[in-house]
Order: C-alpha cells, then sequence, then structure tokens
C-alpha cells in the first residue's frame, strides 16, 4: 500500500514539475509548483517525517507561493496575452538540462548507498521549538520583518504604477 501511494505522489510530484517547466503561462506555472511542493510534503510524510512536512506546506506552499502569485499578479506585464512569454535559448537549456540528467543518473547507478537505521534522540522536536522561540529567536522576527517590509513595498511599487 505505501508503495501504491509513493508511486501516486511521485507521478503527481513529477507531472506537475514537467508542467511547471513547460507551461508557457506564468500564473499556471506557479499553481503548478503548489502541486510539486504538496507532493514533496506528501513524500516526507512517507518517510515517516510530518514535522519536515508541516513546515513545507506552511513555509513553501502556505508563504512563498502565495509570494510568487501575488508577485505574479502585482506585475501585470507578465500578464498580458500579446507578449511573448518564450525564452529563445530553450534548446541550450534542454542540452544542459539532458546533459546534467545524464551525470545524475550515472551517479546514482555507479554510487554505492549504504543503508544505515538513525536513532532520533527523545526530546529532539521540543528542543527544537524551544531552541527557536530562545536562542534563534531575533534571527526569527528579523526575517519575518524583512519579508513583511518587502511585501509591503512591492504593494507600493504595484499602487504607484497602476491607472
Amino acid at each position: 500500500m505505501l508503495q501504491a501511494i509513493f508511486i501516486v505522489l511521485s507521478v503527481i510530484t513529477l507531472g506537475g514539475a514537467v508542467a511547471v517547466v513547460t507551461n508557457k503561462n506564468v500564473f499556471h506555472s506557479a499553481l503548478f509548483l503548489v502541486v510539486v511542493l504538496v507532493g514533496v510534503a506528501g513524500l516526507y510524510l512517507l518517510l515517516e517525517a510530518p514535522f519536515i512536512a508541516m513546515v513545507q506546506v506552511l513555509i513553501y506552499v502556505g508563504a512563498i507561493s502565495t509570494l510568487i502569485i501575488f508577485a505574479i499578479m502585482l506585475t501585470r506585464r507578465l500578464m498580458n496575452t500579446h507578449q511573448r512569454q518564450r525564452n529563445e535559448q530553450w534548446l541550450l537549456s534542454a542540452t544542459v538540462c539532458l546533459g546534467l540528467l545524464l551525470v545524475l543518473v550515472v551517479l546514482i547507478t555507479q554510487a554505492h548507498w549504504p543503508v544505515v537505521q538513525a536513532n532520533v534522540s527523545e526530546g529532539s522536536l521540543p528542543r527544537l521549538g524551544q531552541d527557536l522561540m530562545e536562542r534563534y529567536v531575533l534571527p526569527l522576527e528579523v526575517a519575518a520583518v524583512l519579508l513583511l517590509a518587502a511585501l509591503i513595498g512591492a504593494i507600493v511599487i504595484a499602487r504607484e504604477r497602476m491607472p
């Protein structure tokens, strides 16, 4: 059963990734990116890493994807249907990607991957939360304020350009 779920999640994730790259509409590509990130979160759940899956959904699907979609919608030039939205160097990009794929396939098939049972210490998740709220609270808050300032700046810039 787990293998069937893994195959379904993998097909959804890879199909979404192909759709992100091949779609001509930037907005639709951003929506397919959400599908990819949710698929990766599902794969994390299969790996019995619910915390990483939750962080994936909250940060990447919830925040980053929303920010990307918001930025695309604020940029009216990209939403223009008359403008050509195609890269002229697609053949070079495809060649480089295929070369990298070949290198990765060779590396994966030739490498010996040892499998080791990892022991997770008890109380590591509460310790992580405690560190985030005590030891690393200042960098966490600085990052939050910086992202908020960037979002407000994007809104101000977009409002000045609107007719």
